[in-house]
């Protein structure tokens, strides 16, 4: 079972990009799905969560307004638009269930936003 997230770039601050998750080995139709990220020295930080149904979605602070999260349980994938970026996104992104499965952690994907 892994979740591989992928997507990201280099892009300017303002500029937009959209991360995939793809999972493999289960469904994870009736999981609560999040995005992660984590930038260089510091801690590991949810960044949005979205439901099964897709009917709840939350954000963390600093992207509310900015980012939307999306999946298709049809595909199994999950997304994050992310828009108006800024430096302080700079990071890698993962996708897991939330709460983690770290069993099903797969590699990150880097977003780097120049200033």
């Amino acid at each position: 079972v892994q979740l591989q997230a992928s997507g990201g770039g280099l892009v300017q601050a303002g500029g937009s990009l959209t991360l995939s998750c793809a999972a493999s080995g289960r469904t994870f139709s009736t999981d609560v799905m999040a995005w992660f990220r984590q930038a260089p020295g510091k801690d590991l930080d949810v960044v949005a969560t979205i439901s099964s149904d897709s009917t709840g979605t939350a954000y963390a602070d600093s992207v509310k307004g900015r980012f939307t999260i999306s999946r298709n349980n049809a595909d199994n994938t999950l997304n994050l638009q992310m828009n108006k970026l800024k430096p302080e996104d700079t990071a890698v992104y993962y996708c897991n269930t939330d709460p983690i499965r770290y069993d099903y952690w797969g590699q990150g994907t880097q977003v780097t936003v120049s200033s």
